[in-house]
């Protein structure tokens, strides 16, 4: 398989991390603003990030302390470039020292919510309060602001927390504005954005298509393009894409292996195919995957198993269509992959074509599969991508469903994974579905996973008799992005009415139970 670089994205903002643990939410806030930002690493030369032809550059947080040795620094040519830049904490601190300013220790750390007294608003605290508060983590402070600098706010234990110098576009804060907590720190990111850089907010949905459909067809020129579609919010919005960009030279082929939940196979090939027109072949191979599975309790060989399975279908599939297409000479030569922005970062920073994690939306394809790699999603995060989704026309349920394992229920099922435990754990699952919708929370939790224990029996009583049947565990958690979650505080009523249905209409299950765990120690997925 051949790794493909997409054509080039808008100007980037980018985001030098010092290995902090914001600064992929630094990205985040940015993209808010309506502005497209790149992470990159401070091992990047001053020359490279020049070579990107940046808009702005935002210095990240870190957990080094500027005067260590070994410390990760900054070559203060970045400065005299004529790239607007903006330092954040650590970030903050680099700037501060590489222009002649003094940062040492206080004696007094900053940790969590801290009162910042504002001395001038300048550009950067414009229309904020004169006392606000701001999300600090720093034992060392600036204590002397570079030459030509305007000092902006100080704290208790920072005699500088915020610098300027509007001249030379250079700008600094001692907090965190890309977190929550700091009141005005979008509003802070905002003003070095809009007004210290002169950005404009045209990083929209709208423009993120138009982009796209162009790459896109540059990209492929005539040739034909095929996807795996997994009914997942990736995938359907990166085949959405490409269709509109290259119409009916794109294929997409939906594997249905049994382990999908109640309509959604329907769902696809009605709701899908009707808002994009796409050509789509469904492999009905149940009974395949089935039989592959039999007698198969542990979960990392059930993953094995239908990884495998999917490969030789998807393989099945793909002669077929370079078949059919040889007959009209019409080469098939790329393949649509749903890789997002936090794939690119976690494997490499974005560094190189060869870090990508090729295998992350089509169920871990062969390295010989000999396609390349059309990544329209790749520059985006996941509220980016349903927000595409939206504007593509995609159906909210396709393109607000929460996110799916490629196992399907197959990992959902604690024990043998038979077409009897599916039965159960598809009607337990639409039962709960069903109320959280009702009750208006599926904009709070980024995921409920709904899991029967198969291995599992409890005495019960329904109607007056004696029963032993099966529990099911309830997992609603919250997330920005499934690196970590917490377990999502789902009112009492909406539990109460999930359990009574699940016990009533499922008569195999006779206990639902609430999972309560957070990310870590425990993972989403039970499997």
């Amino acid at each position: 398989m051949t790794l493909v670089t997409s054509p080039a994205a808008p100007r980037p903002v980018l985001v030098v991390d010092f290995g902090a643990q914001y600064a992929q939410l630094i990205a985040r806030r940015v993209r808010e603003a309506k502005v497209y930002s790149e992470v990159v690493p401070h091992s990047m030369s001053v020359a490279d990030m020049l070579a990107k032809d940046p808009a702005a550059i935002i210095l990240s947080g870190g957990p080094s302390s500027v005067y260590a040795d070994g410390a990760p620094s900054v070559d203060p040519a970045l400065f005299r470039a004529g790239v607007p830049v903006m330092g954040i904490c650590y970030g903050f601190q680099v700037m501060a020292q590489a222009l002649g300013g003094d940062v040492a220790k206080t004696g007094l750390s900053e940790f969590g919510g801290t009162q910042v007294d504002v001395c001038e608003s300048g550009v950067l605290l414009a229309n904020t309060p004169s006392q606000q508060s701001a999300w600090m983590s720093h034992g060392d402070s600036v204590h002397r602001a570079p030459e030509g600098f305007r000092v902006l706010a100080t704290t208790a234990g920072a005699p500088v927390a915020a610098f300027e110098n509007r001249e030379q576009r250079l700008f600094g804060v001692q907090w965190h504005p890309e977190v929550k907590h700091s009141e005005h720190g979008q509003s802070v990111l905002e003003h070095f954005l809009y007004d210290g850089a002169g950005l404009a907010p045209d990083w929209t949905p709208s423009s993120i298509v138009d982009d796209q459909v162009a790459l896109i067809r540059e990209q492929v020129g005539s040739a034909r393009v095929i996807c795996a579609l997994s009914g997942g919010v990736d995938s359907a919005v990166a085949a959405a894409l490409v269709q509109k960009a290259v119409g009916d030279q794109l294929t997409c082929v939906h594997v249905d292996h049994g382990l999908m939940r109640a309509g959604e196979v329907e769902q696809i090939e009605r709701d899908f195919v009707a808002s994009t027109g796409v050509r789509l072949i469904v492999r009905d191979e149940k009974e395949r995957f089935l039989g592959a599975l039999a007698g198969v309790t542990d979960p990392e060989t059930k993953r094995k198993i239908i990884g495998r399975e999917f490969i030789r279908v998807f393989e099945d599939a793909q002669r077929q269509i370079v078949a059919e297409a040889g007959e009209h000479g019409e080469e098939v030569k790329f393949l649509v992959q749903g890789t997002l922005y936090p794939d690119v970062v976690e494997s490499g920073g974005g560094e190189g074509a060869a870090n990508i994690k090729s295998h992350h939306n089509v169920g871990g394809l062969p390295d010989d599969l000999d396609f390349e790699l059309v990544e329209p999603l790749r520059a985006l995060f996941k509220d980016e991508v349903r927000a595409v989704g939206r504007e593509l026309g995609i159906p909210e349920e396709i393109v607000g469903r929460q996110p799916f394992p490629g196992p399907g229920l197959g990992i959902r099922i604690i024990g043998e994974v038979t077409e009897h435990n599916l039965d159960i754990l598809r009607r337990a699952d639409a039962i709960a579905r069903e109320e959280l919708t009702k009750a208006g929370l599926d904009g709070e939790i980024w995921q409920c996973p709904v899991v029967l224990l198969a291995d599992v029996r409890s005495v019960g009583v329904q109607g007056d008799g004696r029963t032993y049947g099966h529990p099911v565990v309830l997992r609603p958690v919250s997330s920005e992005d499934a690196m970590t979650a917490d377990w999502t505080r789902l009112p009492y009523e909406t539990l109460a009415v999930i359990s009574t249905r699940i016990t009533n209409e499922v008569r195999e299950v006779n206990r639902v139970v609430l999972d309560v765990t957070s990310k870590p120690p425990a993972t989403i997925e039970w499997e």
